[in-house]
C-alpha cells in the first residue's frame, strides 16, 4: 500500500480533552480518525497526538494532509 485510503473528504472536528491519542494514517481504521491497528502490514504507522489543554481540533480524514494529523485543506484538492 503506497497511498493511504481516503476515509472521508472532510475533517473530523472534535473537542479533545488532555491526553494521548493515536491518529490513523492509513485510512483503514473502522474507528476514524483514531487507529485500530488496521495499518498492520501496510507500511503506515499511526501518529501520536498529545493534547495538553482541552481544545477543538480538525483531524484529517483524507490522510493527504501535510500537517498530520491536522487538516490543512488537502481534501478540497482530491478527485
Amino acid at each position: 500500500m503506497n497511498k493511504p485510503f481516503i476515509a472521508d473528504k472532510k475533517p473530523a472536528v472534535l473537542q479533545l480533552e488532555p491526553g494521548t491519542y493515536w491518529w490513523c494514517a492509513c485510512g483503514l481504521s473502522k474507528n476514524q480518525p483514531y487507529c485500530d491497528s488496521s495499518h498492520k502490514g501496510t507500511g503506515f504507522s499511526p501518529k501520536q497526538v498529545v493534547i495538553e489543554v482541552s481544545k477543538k481540533v480538525a483531524l484529517c480524514n483524507c490522510k493527504h494532509t501535510a500537517t498530520a494529523p491536522f487538516c490543512d485543506g488537502s481534501h478540497s484538492k482530491l478527485p
